[in-house]
């Protein structure tokens, strides 16, 4: 039997190692918490994965307990108001421009038709937060061009009106893939580009609860994204890695393009 103190340093070791594992990733990596606001009982928190002093990915984890959790009907509120606001850290900002992630949830859903259904939409924005909050849709003004595939569509919404570009106050312009727009299957998960004032500001994982509910890791594809201001590197790459130990998505925004 080992002596006290042998058994101590053991521990200590121990949970020093368990440290490390959390906090590096591959490659050398390391992976820096942010900050976390609470969503149907469970933190969603803002990471940011270093090597050395540079940003290669940054995103957020979201529990499982925040998906279950979220109210199965919810009254409608013009315009919506996020679940959560997280400020990403000022590293991620500072590389890629990149400033908030807020957090709808859409208990039923939202025109066209193939998103009818209830599903959360992670907003990834790329503009100051009280700019966000100041848009009001009244300039209707769509960029020259959207990616390859991707439409801004035009959406008559009842006892609310004409979204032009599917505008949504506070929120911005929500371009779609226009396979998707057209399909008469439910859609489970995709990437939406948002814009104001005919520039991008937000990419956006939209992801139904019945996706996220099956405790499978996935990838989306992310379109190239011009007319981006200086100093807003968008991301090329996205997953989200289901940890069923900790019950736990981790969704990965990476490869940013233009960034050195």
């Amino acid at each position: 039997m080992l002596p006290e103190r042998a058994r101590v340093s053991r521990a200590v070791m121990w949970s020093v190692a368990v440290l490390l594992l959390a906090t590096v990733g591959c490659g050398g990596t390391t992976v820096v918490q942010g900050e976390c606001r609470p969503v149907s009982g469970a933190d969603v928190c803002a990471f940011s994965e270093m090597a050395g002093s540079n940003i290669v990915a940054f995103g957020a984890t979201v529990p499982l307990t925040s998906i279950e959790g979220v109210p199965a009907d919810a009254e409608m509120v013009w315009p919506p108001v996020a679940a959560a606001a997280i400020p990403l850290s000022d590293a991620v900002t500072k590389a890629t421009g990149f400033t908030t992630l807020t957090v709808y949830w859409e208990a039923h859903g939202h025109p066209p038709g193939p998103f009818l259904t209830p599903h959360f939409d992670f907003h990834f924005y790329a503009l100051d937060p009280a700019q966000v909050d100041a848009i009001d849709c009244a300039d209707v003004t769509k960029p020259s061009t959207v990616p390859a595939g991707f439409a801004l569509p035009d959406i008559e919404i009842p006892g609310i009106g004409n979204l032009v570009g599917l505008c949504v106050p506070k929120m911005g312009m929500h371009a779609l893939l226009q396979s998707e727009i057209d399909s008469p299957i439910t859609f489970e998960k995709t990437m939406v580009l948002g814009y104001d004032k005919a520039q991008p500001i937000f990419i956006e994982p939209m992801i139904a609860r019945a996706t996220l509910m099956a405790q499978k890791s996935f990838t989306l594809d992310v379109p190239a994204v011009s007319g981006a201001p200086a100093g807003v590197h968008y991301p090329t790459k996205f997953r989200a890695d289901y940890d069923s130990t900790a019950k736990s998505y981790r969704f990965t925004f990476s490869e940013m393009a233009g960034m050195k």
